[in-house]
């Protein structure tokens, strides 16, 4: 079930909604118009195989700069 993010052309509010298979089409909470740009968001994804929050990754993952991070590893 994603979270998508949007902005209304009707009134510039930005939001974001759960999105499932079976949901009605998506409002503005704003002003409950149904002109939506749905924009470009970052995602997060976790491994079962990884071994914590600073489990190695393949771009060197904590030690490439990522521990300064908010909600990454606790190294610094």
């Amino acid at each position: 079930m994603p979270i998508y993010e949007y902005r209304c052309d009707g009134c510039g509010s930005q939001f974001e909604k759960l999105v499932r298979a079976s949901s009605p089409a998506v409002a503005c909470p704003g002003c409950g118009g149904a002109k939506l740009e749905q924009q470009y968001s970052t995602f997060a994804a976790a491994s079962a195989k990884s071994a914590g929050p600073c489990a190695p990754m393949p771009s060197g993952g904590c030690g490439s700069g990522m521990c300064g991070m908010p909600g990454s590893c606790s190294k610094n």
